[in-house]
Order: structure tokens, then sequence, then C-alpha cells
């Protein structure tokens, strides 16, 4: 509700079942967007294994969806990024806490695994995948937008971040993305999708990489030269010949989505953030 000459309030019970059910939403139905994508890859796949590869995971979507059960196994580690308006009010406690039991609710209610430890070296399971990771931006307005990724581990691990010199050049950026989806091969589950940001620091970069796996597959990038560049490393990419999950063909990326934001005249960081087709995103807006 939004009251004159008052800040809009948004309590934290909203924000706590909404996290919680879009959790398992994700885990549970793959988006649209991916399995059309994978349904196309179908026609032009010329390896027969590749074709059963991918019509593996359609079967494997429709059955997860069927039954409310994760399509794949590792519901990964939840990053959120969240968008509050400056003339937004959280009532009823703190923003942070309400996220991490969102996450909480929605992974032990959901028979979702746990794959979070508490400390990198003890490697202690939290048990419930909290703490997530939790990206803030203020924002104008007195809305709080929720966008919210699991994100698998074996993706994750064949992801990139490179300080590139200014004179190595979009050649040069093009050779290293389409490196780091050779040097993933089959390892990150293909077809993939690959978010990549360029510019901004040695940390925005990878932000950006992931906040690039929020967009549509299929959608063109609004600067018609970063849009060229997503098709002509999308194209190298599949030249390569991994294939659907390693078992070659012509479809070892599904999409390729690049970020951009300036940076210092030394420097051009690049970030690739490696996406299996478990592709498990959701938007909140309150």
């Amino acid at each position: 509700m939004t009251n004159s000459g008052r800040n809009r309030e948004i309590h934290v019970d909203e924000i706590v079942d909404n996290v919680a059910l879009a959790c398992q939403d994700a885990a549970y139905n793959m988006r649209d967007d991916v399995y059309s994508a994978i349904l196309s890859a179908v026609d032009t796949e010329i390896s027969p294994m590749g074709r059963h590869v991918l019509d593996q995971l359609l079967e494997n979507a429709r059955m997860a969806s069927e039954e409310q059960s994760p399509y794949c196994h590792d519901t990964g580690v939840t990053v959120l990024f969240v968008e509050i308006g400056q003339d937004a009010r959280i009532i009823g406690g703190s923003l942070a806490d309400a996220l991490n039991e969102g996450v909480r609710r929605g992974y032990t209610e959901g028979y979702l695994r746990a794959s979070i430890v508490r400390d990198p070296f003890d490697r202690v399971n939290t048990q419930d995948n909290t703490p997530p990771v939790i990206h803030y931006e203020l924002v104008p307005g007195d809305g709080l937008r929720i966008s919210i990724t699991l994100k698998g581990g074996g993706s994750e691990n064949m992801s990139r971040l490179e300080m590139l010199k200014p004179s190595d050049g979009p050649e040069g950026f093009i050779d290293f993305v389409v490196d780091a989806v050779s040097r993933a091969g089959p390892n990150a589950c293909p077809p993939l999708i690959v978010g990549v940001g360029v510019g901004g620091s040695f940390d925005y970069c990878g932000y950006l990489a992931k906040k690039a796996l929020f967009r549509e597959i299929g959608s063109d990038h609004p600067n018609p030269n970063i849009a060229a560049l997503e098709n002509t490393i999308h194209e190298r990419c599949n030249r390569l010949g991994v294939g659907p999950q390693g078992m070659g063909g012509l479809n070892t990326v599904l999409d390729v989505f690049i970020e951009t934001y300036p940076c210092h005249i030394t420097a051009l960081p690049v970030a690739v953030n490696i996406q299996c087709p478990a592709q498990r995103h959701r938007t909140l807006q309150f």
C-alpha cells in the first residue's frame, strides 16, 4: 500500500513466503525459453547421441514439473539480486534475515539439496542452503525487485575471469570467451548458456556476467555492436564440436549474453559465467 507522505511498507513475511516458493518453482519447472531452445536444438543437432541427450533433458524437465521434484539434483548456491526502491520501507524485521529465511524454508520444505558449507575450509554443511549470496542495489521508486538464481556447482566451477589488456581488443575478448567454453567442455553439462561481463573492475565484471544470464534466450542486445559480438561467439562456440553433454555435435551453446560497463583506461576485465541447462531464474516484484 502506498500512503501519501509515507514510504511504502513491505512486510518481511511477504518476502519470506515468496522467496521460498520461488526457490521451489525454479528447481521444479524449467523456464519456457530454455525448454523451447532445447526443443529447437533437437531439430538442428546432427549427432545421434547429442539428440538423445537433448531428448532426455526435455523428458527430465517434463517429469520434474509433473512430480514437482528438482530437474537437477544440484540445486545450487542461491544468488539474489535485490533492487530496493529508495522510498520503500521494510517492516517486521530485517531484509537480510527475511531473504535468508525464505531460502531456508524453500530448500527445507521443498526437499531441495543443501549444498552450502559454513566455511571454505572446515566444509561443514549448513543443512538448509543458507546463507545465500546477496547483491543489493538502491534504485528510484518505492518497489522491491528480487531476482533469484539457483546456480549449480558444475557450471560455476567452469567459469573464468581474466584481466585482459585493452590492446587485446575485440578479437582477444572473443578468443578468451570461446576458450573458456572450450575448456569447460563436457564438465559444465552442455548445451550451455554463456553470461559475459566486460568492463568495470575485477569484482564487477563477475557480477555483470551472472546478471547477464537473466536475459531471455533468443533476445538481442540493444547495442548492435554487442549483439554482433554475441552472435560471433555463439557461432564459434558451436563450431567447437563439444555438443550436448560432450557427445559431439552442433549444440554446445544455446545462447551468449554480454553485459558491459565503463572501465579504467589500462584495463579490460572479462568474466565468463558458464550456465548449464538448469537455468533456474525467478523474479519477484513487490
